[in-house]
């Protein structure tokens, strides 16, 4: 069983259990909650099982406002949590801040780049999930319409925009893509009800396959795709669970197994960058008893030939985050 603590209102975090072990690892979860069905629950996931398989024990916590990051960082710092792993690239700018104050601890931060040397910083590649998306969105279209609907609207996000947009014109070249954001703060991530607003205003413009990347705000989009008998594709955890038959995949970031692994390093944790990509299953497209009837043989054979052009290099999906243009919108 994992050793949670919450953070209080305000700026307070609660006291930490005395006589907790000082070489403990700690979690800390980005707004939206552990329980997301998204991003944040992709990396209880991986805290979870590291705790299962090893009897250890680790913190969390999970944030409540931006301005509790720097506290919620340095106090975990204080009682000896060591790696402390943070999700989501909102975490950058405080951890390049305190990191130098706590130079024997090992932080990880999911997401960006932080760029200190005892920093690991990891990095999936979401456009070549995406991409794979993009495939079979095309395929399983009816309409030749699709959507994507994002949460904040940032560069991150338009990776995923991006790799889903170049799959889909690979197979459908006249086929057309909608985009639409759910805001410009934070509060983008927690808003199903406008989730689920431009789903029925993407459908009302032709769109029968919905990507969400948005996280809890995705679960609207997910759940009117539904009701309005369309398809949706989740994101980051497998979300095929939550309307079987109805959600044609999930773009999965192995953010778990992210966790996994920092927990696993432990105060040996390596700094540096860490690339979680397709060819080492950083990203998938999830294909399990939920989907599978939605899957065609065709379909199939278009992501497996897809994932090995990709892998070798053959197709270069764009990366915004090095270039902020969308080639093919």
């Amino acid at each position: 069983m994992s050793f949670t603590k919450s953070l209080l209102t305000g700026t307070a975090l609660l006291a930490l259990t005395a006589g907790a072990s000082l070489a403990e690892p700690a979690l800390i979860f980005d707004l939206g909650g552990k329980f997301d069905k998204s991003f944040n629950e992709a990396a209880h996931m991986g805290g979870q099982r590291w705790s299962e398989e090893t009897g250890g024990t680790y913190k969390e916590l999970e944030m409540q406002s931006e301005a509790q990051r720097e506290q919620a960082l340095r106090r975990l710092a204080e009682t000896g949590a060591n790696p402390i792993v943070m999700t989501g690239f909102a975490f950058g700018e405080v951890l390049n801040k305190i990191a130098p104050d706590y130079p024997d601890t090992k932080f990880s931060i999911i997401d960006t780049i932080v760029d200190q040397p005892n920093v690991q910083s990891v990095v999936f590649t979401e456009e070549q999930g995406s991409y794979l998306a993009g495939v079979m969105a095309a395929m399983a279209s009816e309409t030749g319409t699709v959507g994507f609907i994002g949460g904040m609207d940032i560069p991150l996000i338009h990776k995923f925009e991006c790799g889903f947009a170049q799959g889909f014109k690979a197979t459908n070249p006249e086929g057309r893509v909608l985009i639409n954001y759910t805001g410009t703060t934070p509060a983008a991530w927690n808003d199903p009800v406008k989730g689920g607003e431009l789903t029925r205003a993407q459908k009302s413009q032709g769109a029968d396959v919905i990507y969400a990347a948005a996280g809890g705000t995705g679960i609207g989009v997910l759940q009117t795709a539904a009701d309005e008998g369309i398809l949706s594709i989740g994101v980051d955890s497998n979300q095929n669970h939550l309307h079987p038959g109805q959600v044609l995949t999930s773009m999965v970031k192995r953010v778990d197994n992210a966790v996994f692994d920092a927990f696993t390093a432990g105060e040996d944790l390596a700094p540096g960058v860490t690339v979680m990509d397709l060819a080492a299953d950083g990203v998938v497209v999830a294909i399990d008893e939920n989907n599978q009837e939605l899957v065609t043989d065709e379909m199939q054979a278009a992501i497996d030939t897809a994932t090995e052009a990709i892998t070798s290099g053959q197709i270069a999906v764009h990366d915004y985050m090095t270039d902020n243009t969308c080639p093919v919108q």
